[in-house]
């Protein structure tokens, strides 16, 4: 039996990876497009070959769809996912699922009350390299975690330097962008549970209207580790990577802050190097793969609603901190959710 999607939002993001992704699935489907401007809508779904295309939310509920992939500006994501659970329909939305954590906690509920499955597409958990790093770490291989880096400082490409560095309103900014991806990575990776963080952000010349386009941040987590992450959308010449340091070995990945399949993980003892292997599935299929077998009630999505609720608390810390000058607890008010 397929599993019929509809997209709220004509994004690039669906275009390039979660189109493809629905459609890897054996049982997936992509049945409806809304774009709030009609001919944009129609032009998005001849070009991807979508059946109905559509300009309000009503009508896109009202189709023949199972579930709704979310990708519109974040300060639509709240009412646009709180409609559709109302509608009987499962949700894969993007990050951050809201503006605050207090509406992705009212998301989560809404989700759990009316008995469909709500999913954050955190993609970076999905990369075979953190699932990698995360066995490596479970198998006592570097010992006890002691200390993480993350390196996702990058350049935003011209054809999406639009709201996220223009429009506060709508939740612009490198840390609601991709401080946000840093607190999901780490925690899935650690398997632990960032409780304080320390931030400095910047503007260096990209972002306006007083948004940040730069941050740095450090992290405690419950068990003692401490991180760092830099995270930036004006670093043409950067490259991306974690490493993960413990009391008998590290862990160096190379490339692996992406939305590809790509990259390396090398592990370092006192035994020497060795290059770790991992899966090369598409980050965006394995997450559709997922979200699919948690609609059949078998397990649930790689990054929930709860570790949605989770990394955007992380975020509002960050930039409380940033904003005061002073180390922010982390507290998103739910369980631990690794």
């Amino acid at each position: 039996m397929s599993v019929r999607w509809g997209l709220i939002g004509a994004s690039t993001i669906a275009k390039q990876f979660m189109i493809n992704a629905i459609r890897a699935q054996k049982d997936g489907e992509i049945s409806a497009v809304m774009s709030s401007n009609p001919e944009r809508a129609k032009t998005y779904a001849a070009e991807n070959n979508i059946p109905l295309a559509v300009s309000t939310l009503d009508d896109l509920l009202g189709a023949d769809i199972d579930a709704v992939y979310i990708s519109t500006t974040n300060e639509l994501h709240l009412e646009q996912a709180l409609a559709a659970i109302k509608a009987g329909k499962h949700v894969l939305c993007e990050k951050p699922l809201a503006l605050n954590s207090t509406d992705a906690r009212t998301m989560v509920a809404a989700a759990k009350e009316a008995g469909v499955v709500l999913g954050t597409n955190h993609h970076l958990r999905n990369a075979g390299a953190h699932h990698a790093m995360r066995d490596a770490i479970s198998a006592g291989r570097i010992g006890k975690p002691i200390a993480a880096r993350v390196f996702h400082a990058v350049y935003l490409p011209e054809n999406l330097q639009g709201w996220r560095i223009t429009r506060p309103e709508a939740g612009g900014g490198v840390v609601l962008d991709i401080t946000v991806h840093d607190a999901d990575t780490l925690r899935f990776v650690l398997g632990d549970d960032p409780i304080e963080i320390s931030a400095f952000t910047q503007s260096a010349g990209m972002a306006g209207s007083g948004l940040e386009d730069g941050a740095m941040c450090i992290w405690r987590f419950g068990s003692g580790i401490i991180a760092q992450s830099h995270e930036g959308f004006t670093t043409k010449f950067a490259d991306t990577g974690f490493e993960v340091h413990g009391s008998e070995g590290s862990l160096i990945a190379k490339n692996v802050m992406t939305q590809k399949p790509v990259g390396s993980v090398l592990l370092r003892t006192a035994k020497g190097e060795e290059e770790l292997s991992f899966d090369r599935e598409d980050l965006y299929a394995r997450s559709l793969r997922q979200f699919h077998a948690a609609m059949r009630g078998e397990g649930q999505p790689s990054a929930t609603g709860e570790d949605g609720v989770w990394s955007l608390a992380s975020a509002e810390a960050a930039l409380l901190s940033g904003k005061s000058g002073k180390a922010v607890a982390i507290e998103p008010k739910l369980g631990s959710a690794k």
